[in-house]
């Protein structure tokens, strides 16, 4: 049970939504006292704003909100803190379903905070009861994810390193019963990795690179895999980063958190697939064992790749993880990965990039985006520019000596380690927020989640 929610009581506050558009209706159906007090108190049902109405007996007896006449998904996320703490309930006019589930996830997302490390906890505010009709579900499956993803991502590089994103894995598949195993340090070399250890090899011995195969469902569903990036921090190894582009880099595992947080929504579900999560877990790190500028690194594939920039790592740890997930040919596999600054000069921080070899797929994610309110925009596999990954020594490089789309090769390096008939999406991502908004607090963010969780439900529906 999510504690911002809550179950039918007596002492609950009405809480009233209303567009512009349905005030007058709703005012004429009032008695002449509320009339009086909405007006002269200014309220006009403007986006956010509220209107306290009191009773006969001085309490409170609803609250109005105002909604904007356009589909906010996060219209009710501010008011959790704005609210007096106490429970309220929806009361007619009934907003739709689809409408109401997204109040209440929106509701319940607004109470987050990030307290690990803080000696006095936020206060979660205000209660909403739950709608009737709605998905309960549905909407816990998504607060927990999103939670477990943000977390995830805002945890301090001390304290989530590879062996402690490993154990998140783990806890997430003891709790639906799937299993993980996971590779380590130089069993990565014994078992045919050699890309993921490169990039992770000079880190502390205690952060040694792992790859992370969680595998859940019936072995005869159709397979579907998800690989996430996990660079538990990065300094940009040898072509180190300066000191401004390298303090968010915790979050540059935050790729491997929404595959975590996109896997326990399908489990909960219980989506009829077989499903396969793979996280490459690195520390790019500078040492005497560092991969260096020009090495030429084998891969899982067989493809040699020369480092042009030991800054572009996650690719590397990428291209051996989608290679072993191509080995199976499953019905889909989607990668996601805070990749390229690129990506983000191009679309900014709240729109990620999708590549994709497949338009059905594509297409799928994009609409599933727009209903989610979860926009997405797709970027173009431009084979013409595949020429700027060539290298000299090697069957391609890491990176393209051009300033220009720098996502788009990116993409194009990571389609050479996919099998060539498996639908396969790349999501490109920020995964975090740079300033403050309702339910959306300044840290680590989770992207698409319900865009990408409605496409799996399309395409593997439950009988």
């Amino acid at each position: 049970m999510l504690e911002q929610l809550a179950d039918m009581s007596e002492n609950v506050t009405s809480l009233v939504a209303l567009r512009k558009s349905m005030l007058a209706s709703w005012l004429g159906s009032q008695p002449e006292g509320t009339r009086r007090w909405v007006e002269q108190t200014g309220f006009k049902a403007e986006p956010g704003a509220i209107c306290l109405v009191p009773g006969r007996d001085g309490g409170l007896e609803a609250v109005l909100v105002g909604l904007s006449e356009e589909d906010d998904p996060w219209a009710f996320a501010a008011l959790p803190a704005r609210l007096p703490p106490r429970t309220y309930r929806l009361v007619p006019p009934d907003l739709p379903p689809r409408d109401s589930q997204r109040a209440t996830l929106a509701w319940s997302l607004g109470t987050y905070s990030f307290d690990r490390y803080k000696s006095r906890p936020g206060h979660k505010g205000a209660r909403l009861v739950w709608p009737e009709g709605i998905d309960r579900a549905g909407v816990e499956r998504c607060h927990n994810a999103t939670i477990m993803v943000r977390d995830l991502i805002n945890t301090p590089a001390s304290d989530m390193g590879p062996a402690d994103l490993a154990a998140a894995a783990d806890a997430l598949a003891a709790q639906f019963h799937a299993k993980c195993r996971v590779i380590i340090g130089d069993g990565l070399l014994a078992e045919n990795y050699p890309a993921i250890h490169a990039v992770g090899r000079g880190a502390a011995s205690n952060r040694r690179p792992r790859l992370i195969d969680l595998r859940w469902g019936d072995e005869r569903a159709p397979k579907v895999t998800l690989v996430g990036k996990g660079v538990c921090f990065d300094t940009g190894g040898l072509d180190l980063k300066p000191s401004s582009n390298m303090k968010l880099m915790k979050k540059d595992m935050g790729g491997a958190a929404h595959v975590l947080g996109l896997a326990s929504m399908v489990m909960a579900a219980s989506l009829p697939v077989r499903l396969r999560v793979l996280i490459p877990a690195v520390e790019n790190s500078v040492s005497g064992e560092s991969m260096r500028p020009l090495d030429v690194l084998a891969t899982r594939k067989g493809l040699t790749v020369e480092v042009g920039n030991t800054d572009a790592e996650g690719r590397l740890i990428l291209c051996d993880a989608l290679a072993e997930a191509s080995s199976e040919k499953p019905a889909l596999i989607i990668d996601i990965a805070t990749l390229t600054g690129a990506a983000r000069s191009a679309l900014g921080t709240d729109l990620p990039a999708l590549f994709s070899n497949n338009d059905l797929l594509a297409g799928d994610i994009l609409r599933n985006g727009e209903a989610e309110g979860e926009p997405l925009w797709r970027l173009p596999l431009h084979k013409p520019y595949r020429r700027m990954i060539d290298s000299k020594v090697a069957d391609l490089a890491n990176v393209s000596d051009s300033p220009h789309a720098g996502a788009i090769t990116a993409a194009l390096f990571l389609q050479e380690f996919v099998g060539d008939d498996i639908p396969w999406a790349h999501l490109d991502i920020m995964a975090w927020n740079a300033s403050t908004r309702p339910g959306r607090p300044e840290g680590g963010e989770a992207m698409a989640l319900k865009a990408l969780f409605a496409t799996l439900v399309q395409r593997f529906p439950v009988l």
